[in-house]
């Protein structure tokens, strides 16, 4: 495999509008930029597109009501998804690096349980219509059950959009191979290749628990998608109370650029072609990893 051959995508926005100084605090998270300083927005995106990523996401993650709130969600969520897209874009005027937009879990992230089929569509939609004229691929992100991705597949397809299609999935952190809805990553692999998933992912979870199912998404793959990852550097991604998102979880001392480039390397070896940093990974990983695929 040459460096040609693998696409580097970002790191994790939230902490990286946090350590830039941006408006940042809960419940919005990521969203409080768009709002309060959408130029944090652009910055942000540029960090990473200079430290080597080749795919930048949109800052649409907490575009939804369980960070905005139900009533200005519905009064401006198109228009802060929106404004999302067009950050995203005029970062990367003047580059080679391409938008994805990031079609989240509309629930909350880690909480499967809470996914609603009826109310999906009045969430997801408006972000789909929002980040169409800006973005080249569709990433369905943090995806917790194989629900979550239908719900997106199905929001594509009542825009009639057929737009390239990335799936990634946050595994359990405590159980092995499976995602947090207890579903086994080869039943989530084979749901992304139906819906015509291009590239299957896994973000959101730590380093060692990616490697552990790497192999088994590699097999059920096939060669009919490329395979992906983008690890987050929190100490521990399961909550005892089940939230995400409601404090800052705490980052790993012991992952720093070095450390991550290593497990990148690992997963280059195991056929993965498209690797970036998730929640906690700054522009400095992105470098360390573009690295170790230039190396190659």
């Amino acid at each position: 495999m040459s460096a040609s051959d693998v696409t580097i995508l970002d790191g994790g926005m939230g902490r990286e509008l946090l350590r830039i100084g941006a408006p940042f605090r809960q419940p919005e998270w990521s969203a409080l930029a768009l709002l309060e300083g959408p130029s944090w927005v652009v910055q942000a995106h540029r960090n990473f597109v200079e430290a080597g990523a080749q795919v930048i996401t949109t800052n649409s993650y907490a575009v939804v009501p369980y960070h905005l709130g139900d009533e200005r969600f519905a009064a401006h969520g198109h228009d802060l998804a929106a404004l999302a897209g067009r950050l995203a874009r005029e970062a990367v005027e003047g580059t080679e690096a391409r938008v994805a937009g990031s079609l989240p879990p509309l629930f909350g992230s880690y909480r499967p349980d809470r996914f609603d089929a009826a109310t999906a569509p009045s969430i997801v939609d408006p972000l789909v219509d929002a980040l169409a004229p800006s973005v080249d691929v569709w990433l369905g992100e943090t995806m917790s059950s194989i629900a979550e991705v239908l719900a997106v597949r199905a929001a594509l397809d009542r825009a009639g959009d057929r737009r390239e299609l990335w799936i990634s999935y946050t595994l359990d952190d405590h159980r092995p191979g499976v995602l947090r809805s207890g579903e086994a990553v080869v039943e989530a692999v084979a749901a992304a290749l139906d819906v015509g998933a291009t590239t299957v992912l896994f973000n959101c979870c730590q380093a060692e628990t990616i490697t552990a199912s790497l192999d088994a998404a590699v097999r059920r793959v096939d060669g009919r998608a490329q395979v992906g990852a983008y690890a987050n550097r929190f100490v521990d991604s399961h909550t005892d109370d089940g939230e995400a998102n409601e404090q800052l979880a705490g980052l790993r001392a012991d992952l720093d650029p070095a450390a991550y480039g290593e497990f990148v390397s690992r997963w280059l070896d195991a056929g993965l072609t498209v690797v970036g940093g998730c929640c906690g990974m700054e522009p400095a990983h992105v470098a360390a990893l573009a690295d170790v695929v230039a190396r190659r």
